[in-house]
């Protein structure tokens, strides 16, 4: 893991400098006034990934150069990572280090944290685990209160749960996502409030129903769901789907539907191109509803030239982007048939040139 140099005195220079440079990368377009949303200077980041490295009897985590897998240095702080886990992590390879169980072919350790206070560690091997390493486990399970996870290859040993209770608040209101270990979920959490509230802000005078498309667990759809009259979002990793009908429930949301579709499938299915059962079973019909937003959150390569098409078929678009290139791409398109009407930058990782994006347009 190649971590960034966490120095709160050059924070609001260099989320300054991102600005100016997403000013200067969208200068053709005609932009509204872009909204920066700052991140915590401090222990802003909710889950980490740390290798492991072993020098005889020793055991500690390693960063590596950026884009460099060989040179390395001793990790000795983490200033970037939540005050829970920084109270963890080294107490953990404190604990680890002497015992041959499990420490041997420890190569990694993954942190999943929340802003509730619940922490999710697994600890992962390039060896089998077996009755022995899982009843080491337990007593460090026991040592430490908290839930473990162990992982090689093919083999998932859960001690007591994988996931985390996330509670957010949004708008005066608090709203509770089930974050399950090795899926996504948005790392600086308090950014991700931030998110949400602009979000729900853009959408407060909205009408009719909102289709998301790549909806994870559900971390837009339950803070947007209150400004629609019904939602339909999509998704097609069944983890996140289990997630996201986990928190309707928790957070007692009664106007949205799930459904395990790819964008592709969910256009077919609007279209009438083909039936799918997953419709019926979940006992929808598209004829019914009146999509007059849609809400897109992809992953780093953005939308696909075919549901770019698909989103321009709708009023009114929300466009969340983890990389300004493909945005940028993705609006040289869109820009024809719709108008910019919001444009805000989110600062989920200080400190590197990385920067979330947040559009909000119209049809012209």
């Amino acid at each position: 893991m190649a971590l960034p140099v966490v120095d709160p005195s050059q924070y609001d220079a260099q989320l300054n400098s991102k600005k100016t440079e997403i000013e200067q990368q969208f200068d053709a377009f005609a932009l509204p006034d872009i909204e920066v949303f700052e991140s915590v200077k401090t222990a802003y980041r909710l889950r980490a990934e740390f290798r492991v490295w072993h020098e005889g009897d020793d055991l500690y985590y390693v960063m590596f150069k950026p884009g460099d897998k060989h040179q390395h240095s001793r990790l000795e702080a983490c200033p970037m990572v939540s005050e829970t886990i920084q109270q963890v992590m080294f107490k953990l390879l404190d604990y680890v280090r002497p015992n041959e169980l499990l420490r041997r072919r420890l190569f990694q350790v993954d942190f999943l944290s929340t802003l509730s206070g619940e922490l999710i560690i697994s600890l992962l091997y390039h060896k089998p685990l077996d009755e022995a390493w899982t009843k080491e486990a337990k007593k460090l399970k026991q040592h430490f209160g908290i839930h473990f996870i162990g992982r090689s290859r093919k083999t998932k040993i859960v001690l007591d749960q994988d996931f985390a209770i996330e509670k957010m608040q949004v708008s005066g209101r608090e709203l509770i996502y089930k974050q399950v270990e090795n899926s996504f979920t948005q790392p600086n959490g308090g950014v991700c409030q931030q998110m949400l509230e602009w979000a729900q802000n853009i959408t407060t005078d909205a009408s009719g129903d909102l289709v998301e498309l790549y909806c994870g667990n559900g971390n837009f759809t339950m803070a947007l769901a209150q400004n629609f009259d019904r939602v339909i979002a999509t998704e097609i990793a069944k983890v996140s789907v289990n997630a996201a009908q986990y928190n309707i429930e928790a957070n007692k949301v009664d106007n949205v539907k799930i459904l395990r579709m790819s964008s592709e499938e969910f256009s077919q299915a609007l279209q009438g191109v083909r039936e799918f059962r997953r419709l019926k079973q979940s006992a929808v019909d598209l004829t019914e509803y009146n999509f007059s937003t849609v809400l897109v959150d992809p992953p780093r390569s953005g939308l696909d030239d075919e549901t770019v098409k698909q989103v321009a078929e709708y009023d009114n678009i929300i466009y969340i982007s983890c990389n300004p290139d493909t945005l940028q791409d993705n609006l040289q398109q869109l820009t024809k048939t719709h108008t910019l009407q919001r444009f805000a930058i989110f600062d989920q990782f200080p400190y590197t040139h990385h920067l979330e994006c947040g559009v909000y347009l119209t049809r012209r």
